[in-house]
């Protein structure tokens, strides 16, 4: 059995689910978390751009953005022209980007990568726990809570997966999932017990997404137009669900395509722009429906990319890469270093900040929870 199967199948394994709303969580899970998955590894010199660096046009002659096409944040850094919508946030100083982020002996494969992301472990260290299924265990969301988490998009948990913990995989509001036959459910009994309890997991949380649609959460009213794609169908789910006082704290997002080894330009640019429509919609509902101090949204991708574009017109595995985090109690700024493109790490940016320090960072100052497995200290980033 491969490692994601084996983390889908630990997901499963949960405890009951209880099936009525909240209103409100109890402390400290009365917050929204909505995490934003860039899969495929983000190319983070041409998100937030070095433009007053020579090098960055000499490592780039195709790639590189002119600087009348980047939007200036200061003197140094600027934002890719698809990320526009993103620019009155960022005068409203509600979006924080950590700089630099990666970890020591970065690994390049997508899936090793993501990996020791999702489990804030190091690169030489296995874990099967997603770090937020950690961060339960410290103190569990309350029981009334239809589930602990709501999974949009790749229906992988990434850093949810774990036993005891209850999380839904949503298509949409309105739509259930696929599910497998009854005889062939019952053939899975017959055949094997830990299989059966699997199903009849399965089964829990397929009650569960119809205990949410049944509240018509799909019903309620938000402020402002989504984009017409799968980012923005997945952020206006998002955002019903704070918006219509699910309780749900923890909601994961993804956006997918980020790995450009040829053809890059324009790809890359159509992601900018799905990134920042989505996020600038989520935030205008979630701002008129009176939340957007109870909800902070946070990037994460396996990796950067190399600073030396290749020769098919695009970028290849690389390490740190820039991170966004956005909210009402966001102190607005940079965090971390940019990362020197006169001192690389053999052919990569050498990271400046730990990924790890965004975890301490939730947990603690946002979560209110001690977390000592993330033994790094807590960014200044909220108020």
């Amino acid at each position: 059995m491969d490692f994601n199967r084996r983390r889908m199948l630990q997901a499963f394994l949960a405890v009951p689910l209880t099936l009525s709303v909240t209103p409100k969580a109890a402390e400290p899970w009365r917050r929204h978390l909505v995490l934003v998955e860039l899969n495929g590894g983000n190319d983070g010199l041409n998100t937030v751009v070095p433009y007053a660096d020579p090098l960055y046009y000499e490592m780039r002659p195709s790639l590189a953005l002119s600087q009348d096409q980047v939007l200036p944040l200061n003197e140094r850094l600027g934002l890719h022209p698809g990320l526009e919508e993103l620019m009155p946030l960022w005068s409203d100083r509600h979006i924080a980007i950590a700089l630099g982020v990666g970890y020591s002996h970065p690994n390049l494969s997508h899936f090793r990568s993501i990996e020791i992301w999702e489990t804030a472990t190091s690169s030489k260290t296995y874990a099967d726990e997603g770090w937020l299924v950690r961060l339960f265990k410290e103190r569990m969301p309350p029981l009334g809570l239809p589930a602990h988490a709501v999974v949009l998009g790749r229906n992988d948990p990434g850093p949810l997966a774990g036993e005891g913990v209850r999380v839904v995989a949503l298509k949409n509001l309105k739509t259930l999932r696929k599910r497998k036959s009854k005889s062939f459910l019952t053939l899975l009994d017959q055949a094997n017990p830990l299989l059966s309890h699997v199903v009849e997991v399965q089964n829990r949380m397929d009650l569960a997404e119809q205990r949410l649609i049944k509240k018509r959460f799909d019903n309620v009213s938000l402020v402002g137009k989504f984009p017409n794609h799968n980012f923005g169908a997945q952020m206006e789910t998002a955002a019903k669900l704070i918006v219509g006082e699910s309780g749900i704290p923890i909601i994961k997002c993804s956006l997918g395509s980020f790995d450009t080894h040829a053809g890059q330009a324009a790809r890359h640019g159509r992601l900018m722009e799905k990134l920042a429509g989505g996020l600038s919609s989520f935030t205008q509902a979630i701002k008129s429906g009176g939340k957007w101090d109870d909800t902070l949204i946070m990037t994460y991708s396996e990796f950067g990319r190399r600073p030396r574009e290749n020769a098919s017109g695009g970028t290849d595995h690389g390490t740190a890469a820039p991170h966004f985090i956005l909210g009402g109690r966001v102190k607005g700024g940079f965090f971390g270093e940019q990362p020197p493109l006169a001192r690389l790490d053999g052919l990569n940016l050498a990271y400046r900040l730990d990924f790890r320090a965004l975890y301490a960072t939730i947990a603690r100052r946002w979560l209110g929870l001690e977390a000592p497995f993330l033994e790094l200290k807590a960014l200044p980033i909220l108020a």
